[in-house]
């Protein structure tokens, strides 16, 4: 039916002069508009050709992994890699075997070594013998005594303690103190073969009664050579020491003059 319709509007446009038409179109247009209604559904067409390939799609997801492939060839080989680190020492390798001798050598100069030690012996023995005159001139000439780190002079000038010390720090040294049995003893013979009956030493109770010390002021340890009944501090006086002939020790008044012994250390002279 409406095929018809359509087909009876067609021949209705044919039979209409073209001027009335497009008169009549024009004066519609001004008054009104002009509604275009769609037609019906045609026949489909014929398959069109195949179109050219369309643009690539996005990447798919990542497929599962496949079966190893067949191993390849062996390939060309490398560069050298970095040095190792030193190896630990190996152990020792035989011996070789002892190789020819080797030519004689030059001749050497003669060597007069007999002469050269006859005169090293020589002069040994004078240095011994200067030794020797040396030590005697200090105990005989100079009237000195030594130990291995000491030396003693006997000064035969009659002074009072405090005076005596101060010749010896004068010269040096100080008043002599005997602090053990060889010391003393030397001390003591020194006396003796001088003639003398008695000297001061350095030994006194001059800061605090009854404590001796030593004139360097360091205590008295337990060696001591006090004669009987000393020290004594008679008379309330007797706060220096002397040493007799004998080698006893005596507290005497400091105020008495008489002959003193004198001790240096061996490096400082």
């Amino acid at each position: 039916m409406k095929r018809e319709l359509a087909l009876i509007g067609l021949a209705f446009l044919w039979l209409v002069p073209s001027g009335e038409l497009q008169a009549q179109q024009t004066a519609d247009d001004a008054c009104s508009v002009q509604i275009l209604v769609p037609g019906l559904k045609g026949d489909a067409g014929e398959k069109g050709d195949k179109g050219a390939p369309g643009r690539p799609g996005r990447v798919g997801p990542t497929g599962e992994k496949g079966d190893a492939g067949d191993k390849g060839q062996k390939g060309s080989v490398g560069r050298h890699g970095k040095i190792g680190p030193v190896g630990s020492k190996g152990e020792k390798g035989v011996s070789g075997d002892m190789g020819p001798p080797g030519p004689n050598g030059e001749p050497g100069v003669p060597c007069e070594c007999s002469q050269l030690r006859k005169a090293i012996g020589e002069m040994d023995n004078q240095v011994t013998q200067l030794t020797t005159e040396l030590k005697f001139i200090k105990n005989a000439v100079a009237g000195v005594r030594e130990t291995d780190s000491k030396i003693y002079l006997l000064v035969k000038e009659e002074r009072a303690y405090g005076d005596a010390q101060l010749s010896c720090q004068r010269r040096g040294g100080t008043l002599a103190m005997p602090k053990d049995e060889a010391t003393n003893g030397l001390l003591a013979a020194y006396i003796a073969q001088a003639g003398l009956a008695r000297v001061f030493v350095g030994i006194n109770d001059l800061e605090r009664e009854g404590v001796f010390v030593y004139a360097d002021r360091s205590p008295m340890q337990t060696f001591h050579k006090w004669r009987s009944g000393e020290p004594n501090n008679a008379y309330e006086e007797e706060d220096c020491v002397e040493m007799v002939a004998s080698g006893g020790w005596n507290d005497v008044a400091c105020g008495l003059t008489m002959h003193f012994l004198c001790e240096f250390d061996k490096e400082h002279v």
